[in-house]
């Protein structure tokens, strides 16, 4: 999945700093990965990976990532719509009231659409599906499109979006889909525990994300991140690449004023 390429994500360990983890994944799935917000210990991972992945795979399947979500009929978008943020970004969310049910959210020109079935609603969590368009994070360099179902922190809704490791709830079904502007889109599901699920679940031609083989594992999230690398701020990195090339300037004509002092003497 992904860019059908190897990843090695390596961090040191500092919990104080949301430094948690590493892992080694590839177009397959994860090979190894170790996350623990619990203990400053770090841990060495080792895997053997292919050196050639996209050469041992079959021809990846061509995703249409906004096929389902641009002919279907949008599910009602309820009253309750609110706002929160997940990492400085402003999402919009709607909570996931009953045990089944169809939903839709929007942002801007993204709407995502949501169908599910749960085992059984724990009273104590809460869940909500989100939506998020425009650049990410603190520097707003990178533009993002976002649909998220995830848990929130406690049950009131201003919690929603703050970090969560564990959940109970339990979903028999879930299909999750939006109107992408790219076809850069990333499927990630997260079980309690921060744990993955390879293998749990599938992505539809027509670019739904959906589980495989009834009940999930108590989810944390589902989401599928999409990179519009077309609306990328081009001010601000043309303002950063015009920076690092004044300083290779001033760096060169020190190197020629050295050199001459040196031929000099």
């Amino acid at each position: 999945m992904g860019m059908g390429v190897n990843l090695l994500a390596a961090n040191i360990h500092r919990v104080s700093l949301n430094m948690t983890g590493s892992g080694i994944y590839t177009p397959n799935g994860s090979k190894v990965y170790h996350y623990d917000m619990k203990t400053e210990s770090g841990k060495l991972l080792l895997s053997e990976v292919d050196s050639h992945p996209l050469s041992s795979l079959a021809p990846p399947t061509a995703v249409n990532w906004s096929a389902y979500a641009t002919t279907v009929k949008p599910f009602p978008v309820q009253k309750s719509t609110f706002g929160g943020f997940i990492s400085r970004d402003g999402f919009n969310f709607t909570e996931l009231f009953e045990n089944a049910g169809n939903l839709t959210v929007c942002q801007k020109e993204l709407c995502c659409h949501l169908s599910y079935r749960m085992l059984q609603k724990e009273e104590n969590e809460v869940y909500v599906l989100g939506a998020f368009t425009g650049l990410h994070g603190r520097r707003r360099r990178e533009y993002w499109q976002v649909c998220t179902m995830l848990k929130c922190k406690s049950t009131n809704l201003t919690t929603c979006g703050q970090p969560v490791e564990t959940a109970s709830t339990r979903f028999e079904m879930f299909s999750l889909s939006g109107t992408f502007g790219t076809k850069y889109v990333f499927p990630e599901v997260l079980l309690t525990e921060i744990h993955l699920s390879p293998g749990k679940f599938e992505v539809l031609k027509d670019g739904r994300l959906v589980n495989k083989n009834g009940s999930s594992g108590p989810i944390l999230t589902v989401s599928l991140f999409g990179r519009w690398y077309t609306k990328d701020s081009f001010y601000s990195s043309s303002g950063t690449s015009n920076s690092a090339i004044t300083y290779l300037l001033i760096f060169i004509l020190l190197m020629i004023i050295a050199l001459q002092n040196i031929v000099l003497v």
